[in-house]
């Protein structure tokens, strides 16, 4: 196998120094920088294919989260990528992972708002996704109008973890309710904040859509006694807080029969951003934004059709490769091939386009500079015989003219001592031939002073 292998590296070197009139040397150096390009186009080539495989932080059990991870795989399962979904306790816990490099996860939904004091410079934001409406339900027989007026009760924020519990804290610290005062904070679980709501066991439930189940919401709608809490000062808070939004509940469309709302509800939340670190691959950076088009773009309660995704920015910066998907969507070959065939022809043209702008300029060069090299050394004989014939216009002594004899002897003696290669074999007989035309010169001018 060895010997194959050199006798292959031989007969390359033997083509180059033939085709391009190269030495040894240059051809030997020709092969290595092609085979050091080729291995680099190689080894990219292969290094550069989008994963196989992609994983998700998503959120509890039965969330809205969850479900839309697991349509998402269903999606990417089509073009040939698999996702592999990691529950969580939510927003929060979604964002710890993605800012830790140690943890392997590649996307995660994150609403806004919850980072703190997070590294969050390797993350990026595909763009919005929905918005994420504030539930708290509230056991009482008259409306609240104010949160301050839950002070000295018992509240369920939601689990460790959770956006929920992130975004119920700074709600409730701006109305002066902190923790470890007059009011019991109680870290629970969506269901169980509403089955605790029920049995009466807490007061009020800070309920999200990334813990919180429809049906659960429906239920708590529906309950006499529990009510929703109308957020009257919504306008202030999302002036407060630039992450929410106001958003509205409308009059019976929870349920039209039995009028559920009785009246529109203002309501807040923040929005849901689809976050990835920021070397996701570009092709799947599509991949990602399709499918966020398919789940989320149909209308709902809280918003129209085609409004998300959607390029919105809070904390994180819109990646460069989401940008350009919301501007011109897919690229050509995205669009009209399959995934992973589009993939392999882009990752061709990466490499052959380079090869062609690069290699075969370099390959010209090469070849340029060794005839450049060639040149100049048969110039610097010819330099030589110059003087000597200059020398033959003088009248000179018969040692001189032997002097002279005896340089063109050794210019002679030289020149028959270079490797020549065969593309320059024509000038270096005609270097030899003018070699013998000044000799001659020089024995006709030697005879001539002897006559005389």
């Amino acid at each position: 196998m060895e010997t194959r292998r050199k006798i292959f590296f031989t007969r390359v070197q033997a083509l180059f120094m033939e085709i391009f009139g190269l030495s040894r040397a240059a051809a030997l150096s020709s092969v290595l920088l092609i085979g050091l390009f080729m291995i680099f186009a190689v080894y990219w080539f292969f290094h550069a294919a989008p994963p196989r495989t992609i994983i998700i932080t998503s959120g509890p059990e039965d969330s809205i989260f969850r479900r839309d991870a697991e349509k998402y795989a269903k999606i990417l399962a089509r073009n040939g990528v698999k996702l592999k979904i990691l529950p969580s306790q939510g927003s929060l816990e979604n964002i710890r992972r993605l800012a830790n490099p140690a943890f392997k996860v590649d996307i995660g939904f994150v609403q806004s708002g919850v980072s703190g004091s997070l590294d969050i410079d390797n993350l990026t934001s595909l763009g919005s996704i929905s918005y994420e409406p504030l539930m708290v339900f509230y056991r009482s027989s008259q409306p609240l109008d104010l949160l301050s007026q839950l002070n000295g009760k018992r509240l369920a924020i939601g689990p460790e973890g959770s956006g929920t519990r992130s975004l119920a804290l700074v709600l409730l610290a701006a109305n002066g309710i902190e923790p470890g005062g007059a009011t019991t904070l109680v870290d629970l679980d969506a269901g169980e904040a509403a089955k605790a709501l029920l049995e009466n066991r807490i007061d009020a439930a800070f309920l999200m859509g990334d813990a919180a189940s429809p049906q659960v919401m429906r239920k708590l709608l529906q309950m006499p006694g529990i009510r929703l809490f109308d957020f009257m000062q919504a306008d202030g808070y999302t002036r407060r807080f630039g992450y929410l939004n106001k958003l509205e509940l409308p009059k019976g469309s929870i349920d039209f029969g039995k009028d559920i709302p009785a009246h529109d509800v203002s309501l807040i939340g923040p929005t849901v951003e689809l976050i990835a670190r920021a070397d996701l691959h570009p092709a799947l950076s599509d991949l990602l934004l399709e499918a966020a088009g398919e789940v989320h773009g149909n209308p709902s309660l809280f918003k129209h059709r085609g409004e998300f995704p959607a390029p919105l920015e809070h904390e994180f910066h819109l990646s460069p490769d989401a940008s350009r998907y919301y501007k011109s969507g897919k690229s050509f070959l995205y669009r009209y091939l399959p995934f992973h065939l589009a993939s392999l022809m882009n990752r061709i043209l990466v490499v052959a386009v380079p090869m062609a702008v690069l290699l075969l300029p370099g390959l010209r060069i090469i070849p340029a500079l060794y005839r450049w090299r060639i040149k100049l050394r048969l110039y610097r004989w010819y330099r030589a015989l110059l003087i000597l014939e200059r020398a033959l216009a003088t009248r000179m002594a018969h040692e001189e003219r032997k002097e002279l004899l005896g340089r063109l002897d050794r210019i002679e003696e030289e020149v028959n001592k270079m490797k020549m290669p065969a593309l320059f074999a024509d000038q270096f007989y005609f270097l030899r031939g003018h070699i013998d035309f000044v000799r001659d010169r020089l024995r006709k001018r030697a005879l001539l002073t002897e006559g005389d």
